[in-house]
């Protein structure tokens, strides 16, 4: 890539050997086209070479990288391309009030924006615009930038996505099943990414081992299913997942809440390896904290083997007139002397989606037998299992259909989060990689 300068051209290689998925989108000559692939297939990489070198095609013009969160901006794109700027010394100028990069060689300016307020995006013409994540991305932020993709100035007007399937939504009706004139999609194989598996060797094996059977299809072989639509829990079996179970008075009780009001819910677990056990529910109408430490007290005393506590985070929040419900869980068990007891709350609740996934993958592995068992008498949790659903049309569950529902499923889901969530190895470092 190049740009003319009095006559002359300034010639900037790049260090990138694309995949052949990341070849064929490069090599599309359509106005509007998009990256589909399973994760670790190298999209963002895609999408910020593509990037740099619309920027340059288009000298002087401006373009505009978004993604569906500013978080998901900043940590993600923009991360991936300041990587690609640095290591290849090619010289830029970030002004972050503006959150505007500017690239010296060309005078292109990279606008960044977080695409969740989609009507900020009405403005300056655009010569090319490229978002991350679509698939998480209202279709009313891409119908604003398509609208915004005139600039007179521009030699190349390009519209391009990067994203990981998730289900039959709008980017599937768009980009692959209504698919108009001027638009095309590559659909990245899965293990394709060599670059990946030399660094990571077992990384696609240790996905399969934490992600359920449809999930792993979506997310690691990038298929189109339809694993947002109608139960929640579409892992849960009856005649593989309930089972009575038995109490080892030599191992703790996991014991998971929900603070809702009404009513108050909770599970009892305990864990044998990787292997979860539901042994006991509460439900209690109108219940306070108080209450609910009171009758688990009363069902299973000191127990011998100890006591962990979970739960929804907002547990630990201060009140403005009073104690937290974490609070009032302490100085119920220190006022009888119970010693062998630690809590696990985090500052906040960990992401719906990734919270039924790990659930689904607890209850139906992909490969080998179930790590998540309930006792057949905890009838209201498996009701949950059963019944809860999605909203039609959305990913968002369904939590004003039955005012029963989904309030034990989400005590379990805190306690299966807190306790077999995948973690690094000893030794690993959690760090970003670079996916050529």
């Amino acid at each position: 890539m190049g740009r003319a300068i009095g006559g002359r051209v300034r010639q900037r290689t790049i260090v990138y050997t694309p995949l052949p998925s990341q070849e064929r989108f490069h090599r599309s000559p359509a106005r509007f086209k998009g990256f589909s692939g399973p994760v670790g297939s190298g999209k963002s990489q895609a999408l910020c070479q593509e990037a740099i070198r619309l920027a340059y095609l288009n000298a002087g013009c401006t373009g505009l990288l978004g993604a569906p969160t500013y978080p998901m901006l900043r940590e993600a794109t923009q991360a991936t391309l300041f990587e690609i700027l640095e290591s290849n010394r090619i010289p830029y100028e970030h002004h972050r009030a503006e959150n505007v990069l500017v690239l010296t060689d060309t005078g292109s300016r990279v606008l960044f924006r977080p695409l969740d307020d989609f009507e900020r995006l009405r403005g300056t013409n655009l010569a090319w615009f490229g978002l991350d994540e679509l698939t998480y991305t209202a279709e009313e932020a891409w119908l604003r930038l398509e609208a915004r993709l005139r600039d007179p100035h521009a030699k190349h007007l390009c519209g391009f996505a990067v994203w990981t399937p998730k289900g039959f939504d709008w980017v599937y009706r768009r980009f692959i099943a209504q698919r108009v004139e001027g638009y095309d999609v590559i659909l990245a194989a899965p293990f394709e990414n060599h670059h990946l598996l030399s660094r990571v060797p077992d990384y696609y094996e240790r996905l399969k081992r934490s992600y359920d059977e449809r999930f792993y299809e979506q997310e690691v072989l990038g298929k189109y299913l339809n694993i947002y639509e109608g139960q929640v829990y579409y892992g849960f079996d009856r005649k593989r997942n309930v089972c009575d179970t038995k109490v080892r008075g030599d191992m703790p009780l996991l014991w998971s809440l929900d603070f809702n009001v009404d009513p108050l819910c909770s599970v009892v677990a305990q864990r044998e390896g990787d292997t979860l056990y539901v042994v006991d529910e509460l439900v209690l109408r109108r219940a306070t904290t108080g209450e609910a430490c009171q009758e688990l007290y009363y069902r299973w005393g000191h127990h011998p083997g100890g006591l962990v506590v979970y739960g929804d985070a907002s547990a630990s929040h201060r009140r403005t007139n009073g104690p937290t419900d974490l609070d009032l869980i302490r100085e119920y068990f220190q006022a009888r002397g119970y010693r062998r007891i630690s809590y696990r709350f985090a500052d906040c609740n960990p992401e719906v989606r990734s919270r039924v996934q790990l659930v689904n993958a607890m209850l139906r592995p992909t490969e080998g037998a179930p790590r998540l068992y309930i006792d057949s008498k905890c009838t209201e949790l498996i009701a949950d299992l059963e019944q809860v659903s999605y909203k039609p049309g959305t990913t968002i569950i369904d939590k004003d259909k039955d005012p029963r529902r989904t309030h034990l499923s989400d005590a379990l889901g805190y306690l299966v989060w807190g306790e077999c969530r995948p973690r690094p190895k000893a030794g690993e470092r959690m760090e970003r990689l670079t996916l050529f």
